[in-house]
Formats: structure tokens, C-alpha cells, sequence
């Protein structure tokens, strides 16, 4: 099972971006899929999850700007950032609580990173 995450880049503050991340392989189910950052010396935070039903949270510092979503068919979830601010510049990687076909249980799956850099 890999996670490939695309959509990141440079934008003015004001600006906005669409992240995704596909999820492939011999996948029997994805439970929860969501999208967390890092900004150079923090830890890494969630920024919003979904679940399989369509459930959503989010961090406080992203409600109103962001809206995840995501596409079952495809297993693909994606984040939509508007009203970007300078203090969102962070590496953004997504992860997928993932049935393989191979294990008879959930497994947490995280994707490469993609970065975001938002300037004042």
C-alpha cells in the first residue's frame, strides 16, 4: 500500500491550494484518512480528518479556511486550503488507516510529504 500526496507549492497569503492524496495497492478498506503538518522545529500536527462515512474535524487553527474530502471510489482524500496565512507554511503529509487485502487488520499508512509555503 503506498500514499502519494501531490498539490503543494508557493502562494501569496490570501491564496489557496488543493492538496491530494491517492492511496494504492491491494487495499481491502480505508477507515479514517487525513491530512497533518509539520513546520520546522514543531511537532507534527493534524490538521483534519475524515471518516469512511464522511465525519470531518478539524484543528482550530484551520476551521473555516480548510474543508477535507474525500473520494471512496478513488481512496482519495484531498484538502482544500483558502485564506492561506504564512504561519500554514509546513511540510503536509497525509495518512489513511488502511485494511490491506494481506493483513487481517488496520494499519496506519502515511504518504511522501508535500510542502507549502505561504508568503507574507
Amino acid at each position: 500500500v503506498q500514499l502519494q500526496a501531490s498539490g503543494g507549492g508557493l502562494v501569496q497569503a490570501g491564496g489557496s491550494l488543493r492538496l491530494s492524496c491517492a492511496a494504492s495497492g491491494r487495499i481491502f478498506s480505508i477507515n479514517a484518512m487525513g491530512w497533518y503538518r509539520q513546520a520546522p522545529g514543531k511537532q507534527r500536527e493534524l490538521v483534519a480528518a475524515i471518516t469512511s462515512g464522511g465525519r470531518t474535524n478539524y484543528a482550530d487553527s484551520v476551521k473555516g479556511r480548510f474543508t477535507i474530502s474525500r473520494d471512496n471510489a478513488k481512496n482519495t482524500v484531498y484538502l482544500q486550503m483558502n485564506s492561506l496565512k504564512p504561519e500554514d507554511t509546513a511540510v503536509y503529509y497525509c495518512n489513511a488507516d488502511v485494511h490491506p487485502f494481506y493483513s487481517s487488520r488496520y494499519q496506519d499508512f502515511w504518504g511522501q510529504g508535500t510542502q507549502v509555503t505561504v508568503s507574507s
